[in-house]
């Protein structure tokens, strides 16, 4: 059995091939159990979380284990880890063991430049990204490769952090130019697309800041009491989702949105599969402002872990 670390797994998912197979996977019949919770630890204090997040098809079967341990901020360690385990459906056989956290930041990503070939301006050249972790240079990077992005502005809450974002890009031989921001209002009207992977429990995009053509995309938010968005720009947006069912459980914008009767359910035009299926329509008017809220689903990580073995 085979086991690629970060950087294999980088040399095996070029960005534009992740997002066709991504396509093609949401194309698919694949089976995607819900995701398993539980918690572990010592009594009394912050548990610890397991995550098990299995999808399987004709061609293969994968689980994603991730671990979640606030406590190790003390300890000098990240909080989450992961492993990704690829096993052939027919035989049950394992095949490899990836690097979780690469695994997911590529395929994350790529999800994210998915719809935006759908749902972004065929034209949007001004691409602003509102977070500095890690997942920021896999989303900018995949957006180049569907749209023609020129002009990337980052902000972040720390502005070294984002000055650091960029410096990463620009020695990696990024081919358009990088700027960071202190201006998050600025920054979104100037945009044609806006990217947000934050963990924030209040809105930082406002509605009233959005205008006609843009597109929003959502990927912080993961439980119901986060936000990265108010609900005028839920209102305005035609809204599209990677899962309904993930969507509404665990997107804070939608779960709030709706509980407050700003929006039904009925208000979201689309999944990831639709788009791809082309049962929906994506963009079919300039002026349209849309968004796409994604919370991650296991079709992803099965497409991500087969093409890495291709």
């Amino acid at each position: 059995m085979r086991h690629l670390d970060a950087a294999a797994l980088a040399a095996r998912l070029p960005r534009r091939a992740l997002v066709d197979a991504l396509e093609q996977a949401f194309r698919s019949q694949t089976v995607v159990p819900p995701r398993q919770h539980y918690s572990f630890g010592p009594e009394g204090q912050n548990p610890a979380s397991l995550l098990i997040m299995p999808a399987w098809r004709d061609t293969a079967l994968g689980v994603k284990l991730v671990t979640v341990c606030p406590q190790n901020a003390a300890r000098g360690l990240s909080a989450v880890h992961a492993v990704y385990t690829l096993f052939d459906a027919t035989t049950g056989v394992p095949r490899a063991t990836m690097d979780g956290p690469e695994l997911t930041h590529r395929r994350t990503g790529a999800a994210s430049a998915l719809a935006a070939r759908y749902l972004a301006a065929a034209d949007a050249t001004r691409l602003l990204m509102v977070g500095t972790g890690g997942l920021a240079s896999h989303v900018i990077e995949s957006h180049a490769v569907v749209r023609p992005i020129r002009e990337v502005r980052i902000w972040g809450r720390t502005p070294s952090r984002a000055r650091d974002v960029a410096a990463r890009l620009v020695a990696a031989g990024a081919k358009y130019s990088i700027e960071p921001t202190d201006d998050l209002e600025g920054a979104v009207r100037w945009a044609h697309i806006i990217s947000c992977a934050t963990l924030a429990s209040h809105p930082l995009i406002h509605g009233a800041w959005l205008h006609e053509g843009q597109h929003l995309d959502l990927i912080g938010s993961f439980r119901p009491t986060m936000r990265e968005a108010d609900e005028k720009a839920l209102v305005l947006a035609d809204i599209y989702v990677d899962t309904r069912e993930g969507a509404l459980r665990e997107s804070g914008e939608l779960v709030q949105a709706i509980a407050g009767g700003a929006l039904k359910a009925s208000d979201i035009r689309g999944e990831l599969s639709d788009l791809a299926r082309g049962t929906v329509a994506g963009r079919v008017d300039p002026r349209q402002v849309t968004l796409f809220k994604s919370v991650g689903t296991a079709i992803e990580d099965l497409a991500a872990a087969e093409l890495a073995l291709a």
